[in-house]
């Protein structure tokens, strides 16, 4: 290999090491103190996007990781770029996602002198980077094996931690391919060995996982011992660990709550599912009769406000969380047993110490209601064929193709989802910005979600969310595989609607409400996609199903009337309140 400079040189060591490491996905945003890992990524032609604004970028690569669950990497230059990678670095955090983030610096001659475009971006992300260097300007007086071992490093930190890490890199000029005068032979000479190889410099190898505790079978005993037990399952790693989960339920004899974004929730049907939980939950006279001893939390936390202030008031004698981090998750304060370890291997090590048992006098009652309350929401949302929020998430969830990929805003989208979705559709993949749980970067995160799967997604979004992430859309000009985004149009905040401060009548509309009279046709227009606005339940029907057909990304814009659409939901909760 031949290189211009020292820069060069470094440039493409880093990003050939890289991708030796199995990163396969480069974003980078223009820039000019960047050069050198961006022309070393042009002449490996190595896969990924170029895109304008770092913020929405930073997101993209976020996306990317939630699907393949390997780091995507990120490049900027130097100055503000960084600094706006900084939201999806807290939500990547937040979420355990791995990201390899290379901010280009000025040298540190530049550095608190008043130099243009100059900040100081040593520990920029703070605690939301699990490991982060502050990389010297390349130099031959510092040995090639450094800048391998370095990235061999940050790579590690960053799969086996599941987490952002951050190189700050400082380069001099020249930036370019300007050539220099230095023979690069001798320099390189000590790593011959690895020119010739196709393997990165330092191999890292770990021991086998465990679940942490020496006696499984006292853990076994408990959840044996308990007389109403409930598994509650939040985020988990995919389809093969959704069945475990429901073959340790099946042998417990135990109800299961399950989040929308833990894979349970849709195409699922199962005895021990109990898919309407959170409305269950408002009956008073169901809740009575649901005195659970023992919760098993399996994975992430829950989106639903309601299970938490259920069982914060139940104060159940036990609650045992298993998650794959160590990072707390219990937000009540209430767990008794903590235990790291994937689900799967949870499960494996309990399940054969655990005698099987009869239904619990729980799921018998919870199973009974569940299914009325599935009538009910059929029923109500029959009756009036005008769109609503929830009839278009039940929509949705009836007409999404088996195998594609769901992401969900936060706000109302991931909420009427979890909520009213029809459990009898089809096994998707489904996912969304819950770490954080913000309405930034949700179009980039759904983009670099359908990158990742390579397989059409559908995003449910709400308006606010929509406008806060415009610049995004024109990421879908080049995306492989289309993405249709839901855009729930209800004119400002509805979610604000459903809370106390509604009553703050003389503020509330201005500063919560956030109205504005905005629709995304011009914006679908700018950036060319495909464009529908339906106004009853079989428009939408022949909107989803041509965005299918079509296989070029797509905005259905639904309008919503946020009066109505609070009205609904009441209405629609006090239905399913009856009927129980």
């Amino acid at each position: 290999m031949t290189f211009a400079n020292i820069n060069h040189c470094w440039g493409s060591l880093i990003i050939e090491e890289l991708s030796r490491l199995g990163c396969d996905y480069f974003c980078a945003a223009p820039g000019s103190r960047s050069s050198p890992l961006v022309i070393a990524l042009a002449q490996k032609k190595l896969k990924g996007l170029v895109h304008f604004d770092e913020r929405g970028l930073a997101f993209h690569a976020m996306g990317y990781s939630a699907a393949t669950k390997k780091p995507a990497v990120l490049i900027c230059t130097s100055g503000t770029a960084g600094a706006n990678f900084f939201p999806a670095v807290i939500e990547a955090s937040k979420k355990k996602l791995p990201l390899i983030i290379i901010t280009a610096d000025r040298p540190p001659e530049l550095r608190q002198t008043g130099a243009v475009q100059t900040m100081d971006q040593v520990g920029l992300y703070g605690r939301y980077a699990a490991w982060a260097t502050d990389m010297p300007c390349p130099d031959t007086q510092i040995a090639p094996e450094f800048v391998l071992t370095t990235i061999d490093q940050a790579w590690y930190q960053a799969v086996r931690r599941h987490a952002p890490v951050h190189i700050n890199g400082m380069f001099r000029q020249p930036l370019s391919l300007v050539p220099g005068r230095e023979d690069f032979k001798s320099y390189l000479k000590p790593l011959n060995k690895w020119f010739v190889s196709k393997e990165p410099y330092t191999a890292y190898a770990t021991g086998f996982e465990s679940i942490g505790l020496p006696a499984p079978k006292k853990i076994a005993s408990r959840l044996q011992a308990a007389k109403n037990g409930l598994i509650v399952v939040g985020k988990i790693g995919g389809e093969d660990e959704g069945e475990l989960v429901l073959a340790l339920a099946e042998k417990l004899g135990w109800p299961v709550f399950a989040d929308v974004a833990s894979g349970l929730r849709l195409g699922q049907k199962h005895a021990h599912l109990i898919n309407y939980f959170d409305h269950l939950l408002a009956s008073p006279k169901l809740a009575a009769k649901l005195p659970f001893d023992v919760v098993l939390h399996l994975g992430g936390r829950m989106t639903s406000v309601r299970y938490y202030d259920f069982i914060q008031k139940q104060r159940p004698a036990e609650y045992i969380t298993v998650i794959n981090h160590p990072l707390r998750n219990d937000p009540n304060h209430q767990v008794t047993l903590r235990i790291e370890s994937t689900a799967t291997n949870f499960i494996h090590t309990v399940i054969g110490l655990i005698k099987p048992r009869k239904p619990s006098p729980a799921l018998k009652s919870l199973s009974k209601a569940d299914r009325a309350a599935d009538r009910s929401i059929e029923r109500f949302l029959a009756e009036d064929v005008r769109l609503n929020e929830p009839g278009v998430a039940r929509l949705v969830s009836q007409l999404i193709p088996e195998g594609q990929g769901l992401f969900l805003s936060n706000s109302m989208p991931v909420r009427d989802m979890g909520n009213y979705a029809d459990f009898k559709g089809k096994t998707v993949f489904v996912n969304g910005n819950r770490g954080v749980s913000g309405i930034d970067g949700i179009i980039a995160s759904a983009s670099g979600y359908a990158r990742g799967l390579n397989r059409p997604v559908t995003l449910m979004i709400g308006d606010l969310a929509s406008l806060h992430d415009l610049n995004s859309l024109a990421m879908l000009r080049d995306l492989p595989v289309p993405l249709i985004i839901v855009v729930l149009n209800n004119g400002g905040g509805a979610i604000f609607s459903f809370l106390p401060i509604a009553e703050f009548k003389e503020g509330f509309e201005q500063f919560w409400g956030t109205p504005h009279p905005y629709t995304l046709a011009p914006a679908a227009a700018m950036f060319e996609l495909n464009y529908s606005q339906p106004t009853h339940a079989d428009e939408f029907k022949k909107a989803y199903a041509e965005a299918l057909e079509s296989k070029t990304s797509t905005i259905i814009e639904v309008m919503i009337n946020r009066e109505e659409n609070l009205k609904i939901h009441r209405s629609l909760q006090e239905t399913i309140s009856k009927a129980l």
